[in-house]
């Protein structure tokens, strides 16, 4: 039997955040990984927005940690069967520190990210599986480690192991997800030269960019990615779960099929695929971000469903971050306390409320709740190609305007009343 101050389950972004603070501050911690490395079973295709805790805990981060780009482009595709409509914004401003967001590759960032919090005096322990929690009734006293066979006590647990927790679900603190909740991510991974990169992507330096596919998930709700890091290219989709499984159509074979779209193809010209990954995405929303805290313990990053998108970002790992951070807050108060009891704990609910970590769930709510409309992924691409090769096709016969041209378009793809009402909702979804 071993005693700590802390147990963190889960060495991702919101487990190591965590981790760190506390050991910082002098807290003796314990942070248990499954997997036999940190960032050994990630799957992470995005972008690490600008996050100001992690600079508060390394305040040079941004010199030491392997970030691989800073992105300065975003680029929108929407695709129909035979043609393709790109929308791009570059920023000069995102092209100066302290820069907007950066691509990374998790498996490297996460044993960096891991190692700065053992050296701030964290004791990690990997391949570990824990089983169970520890209890004292309704308390929360500590973690079984399976594989290993040994417990660990302490009078506070944070508990960051993923969206599929089984230690909340075993906690009471949530249910198991239901499918509406979830999305899958699927992603390649490609070997491309450096120079390479910077040449068909339109880059210098370290600059960093994204594509974001619309009209390339055979009418499932979801879209496609790729985005740069220095010597590779991540690829893939994220789909609703649960318009997956109505669909019928494997995640594996819609990846393939994606990376076979021209658009994707040319990208990826030349490339050497490295690895496939795929991970489960909580996308929930804020109405589903369940009970964070109970006696002696909280939930952060996905376990607690901290992950949004609103159409053009898809945020989590710097919800992971600053939750992380505020769940060590919580637990330092609650030493000073010598209280952890859930009355105690409930303030890291009320921190994250004044944070932006719940702030922009609440603001992303109803463009997330708009984006179940599965004409936006099969529809509107075509409606938008339509328009655009009807504007720009020259036959020789008098020209009308875009405005006509754009209704008549879409009278011949779609009904009309679909598209009022789409109309309606998404103004509503913006305000």
């Amino acid at each position: 039997m071993k005693t700590q101050d802390v147990i963190v389950v889960g060495a991702g972004p919101a487990g190591v955040t965590a981790a760190l603070r506390m050991a910082q501050k002098g807290l003796k911690v314990t942070l248990l990984e499954r997997g036999n490395v940190p960032g050994e079973k990630n799957m992470f295709g995005g972008i690490l927005p600008n996050c100001p805790v992690v600079e508060e805990l390394l305040p040079r981060f941004r010199q030491e940690a392997p970030l691989e780009r800073h992105v300065v482009k975003r680029t929108l595709c929407l695709l129909s069967d035979t043609a393709a409509s790109s929308f791009v914004f570059e920023s000069e401003s995102f092209d100066k520190p302290p820069y907007s967001g950066h691509t990374i590759y998790r498996p490297v960032f996460d044993r960096w990210y891991a190692r700065k919090a053992c050296e701030a005096g964290v004791n990690l322990l990997t391949g570990c599986f824990v089983d169970e929690l520890l209890t004292d009734g309704k308390t929360i006293k500590g973690a079984r480690i399976g594989r290993n066979g040994g417990d660990i006590r302490a009078p506070v647990t944070i508990v960051c192991d993923g969206v599929l927790s089984r230690l909340a679900q075993k906690a009471g603190l949530r249910k198991s997800p239901e499918q509406h909740t979830l999305a899958l991510g699927v992603k390649a991974l490609f070997r491309l030269k450096e120079e390479t990169i910077n040449e068909r992507f339109g880059l210098v330096r370290n600059q960093g960019c994204s594509h974001e596919f619309i009209g390339c998930t055979k009418g499932i709700r979801g879209g496609g990615f790729i985005y740069t890091q220095k010597q590779t290219l991540s690829a893939g989709l994220v789909l609703h779960l649960d318009s997956v499984k109505k669909n019928g159509i494997a995640p594996h074979d819609l990846l393939e099929q994606f990376l076979d779209l021209g658009p994707v193809k040319k990208l990826l010209k030349g490339a050497r695929l490295a690895e496939y990954s795929a991970h489960m995405i909580p996308e929930g929303g804020y109405r589903e971000v369940p009970q964070l805290f109970s006696d002696g313990m909280l939930l952060a990053g996905d376990t607690a469903g901290l992950c949004y998108t609103n159409g053009l970002n898809l945020e989590g790992m710097n919800l992971a971050m600053a939750s992380g951070f505020h769940a060590a807050e919580t637990v330092l108060d609650a030493f000073q306390k010598n209280d952890f009891s859930a009355k105690q704990l409930a303030q890291y609910r009320n921190r994250l409320e004044d944070s932006f970590v719940l702030r922009d769930m609440k603001t992303a709510e109803k463009p997330m709740n708009f984006m179940r409309n599965d004409r936006l992924f099969s529809v509107y691409p075509r409606l938008v190609s339509t328009i655009m090769e009807r504007i720009f096709q020259a036959d020789g016969k008098p020209r009308k305007n875009i405005g006509r041209i754009g209704w008549e378009a879409a009278r011949d793809v779609m009904q009309p009343k679909d598209l009022v009402i789409d109309l309606l909702k998404g103004g509503r979804s913006l305000l």
